[in-house]
């Protein structure tokens, strides 16, 4: 089994820092030894990162750096510092470097300094990228430094927004790179269906280095895929993977409950191998996580949630739903109350 952990990378309503502890608590008992504080919509980790995290924020992620400690969980922050690939002058160093003290007084075990979702079709943008990722590594405390490129998948999508990755990027950025410094890859596509050891050798081989993947399920952020809930168990990540792997990093839903279940099965399908079925995986880990009805009540109408979508739902089908899970008291029949209400759904897509 690779080194398996948590990263909050999607966008919408961030977790509760209860939800967050909770998330912890449930999956270290299935070797999840990393937590990563990233999410999107954290206004101090991206267009706002040169300001200090408001005094009540910074007193949560202390305590929730803490809570990880206690549990031997490795902590991390994700931090997008917007566009400093620009202008690496004086004035942002001193901002970054006031950043980086920031964290080393949480207790930042990991340190993930991102460059996705940004304009990439510049000039010499691997070496900048490689002179800040140095330079942060002489002052960081954080024993773990991660990057995620700025085309960090195969994926075309990201030439379409961003504009057209520099040629050689990857070998680039790869060969530059102190070796200890780990690199994020989503695979062959931003919300990657399966992973295959051909293809994390050629990435392999292309950075220099296995790489840190990034599991874009069962996130369920934007537009369209707010619109269904990923709970299913894990398929297309078979074991012989783990040893093309530097860890294995699952980017969670916006409910923090039901994203224990595919995490849970996640752990099986290393674990058992060629053994694993994701059909017996996700009753086993919808029970762990929710007891026996309420797994039981979900696994009948997983079709409706993660295949039909929410729109999709004939109003009776919605009445008849929530009668059903309002039956439940429990977190995670509350998130499915929620998803039917809509309040998960973007109302305008996200890059």
């Amino acid at each position: 089994m690779t080194q398996l952990g948590i990263i909050e990378g999607y966008y919408g309503t961030s977790w509760s820092w209860a939800a967050r502890e909770y998330v912890i608590t449930t999956l270290k008992p299935h070797g999840y030894s990393y937590f990563i504080y990233a999410p999107k919509m954290d206004e101090f980790l991206r267009k706002r990162w040169r300001e200090p995290h408001p005094a009540d924020t910074a007193k949560a992620l202390r305590n929730l750096a803490a809570f990880c400690r206690a549990r031997g969980v490795r902590f991390g922050v994700g931090l997008s510092p917007f566009e400093l690939y620009r202008d690496f002058n004086d004035a942002a160093k001193a901002d970054l470097e006031r950043k980086l003290a920031e964290f080393d007084s949480w207790g930042v075990d990991d340190l993930a300094i991102l460059f996705d979702d940004m304009r990439g079709d510049l000039p010499r943008l691997a070496e900048t990228q490689v002179e800040i990722l140095h330079w942060v590594k002489e002052r960081t405390k954080a024993t773990r430094l991660i990057t995620c490129p700025s085309y960090y998948t195969d994926d075309p999508q990201l030439d379409r927004f961003f504009g057209i990755r520099p040629p050689n990027y990857l070998e680039d950025l790869g060969r530059g790179l102190d070796k200890s410094i780990e690199i994020f890859w989503t695979g062959e596509e931003v919300c990657s269906r399966e992973y295959s050891p051909g293809h994390l050798k050629r990435v392999a081989e292309q950075i220099g280095r296995r790489p840190f993947l990034w599991d874009n399920y069962p996130v369920n952020d934007g537009q369209r895929m707010s619109q269904y809930l990923h709970i299913r168990a894990f398929t297309g990540r078979p074991a012989s993977i783990a040893p093309h792997l530097s860890g294995h990093s699952v980017n969670p839903a916006l409910q923090p409950v039901l994203s224990c279940i595919p995490a849970i099965s996640l752990a099986e399908s290393y674990a058992r191998g060629e053994a694993y079925e994701y059909g017996g995986a996700f009753h086993r880990a919808a029970r762990m996580v929710l007891g026996d009805d309420l797994a039981l009540a979900l696994k009948r109408d997983l079709l409706f949630f993660q295949d039909v979508g929410r729109p999709r739902l004939q109003p009776k089908t919605v009445e008849r739903l929530t009668e059903r899970y309002s039956r439940f008291d429990h977190p995670g029949a509350r998130e499915v109350l929620r998803f039917l209400k809509g309040d998960y759904e973007f109302h305008e897509e996200i890059a």
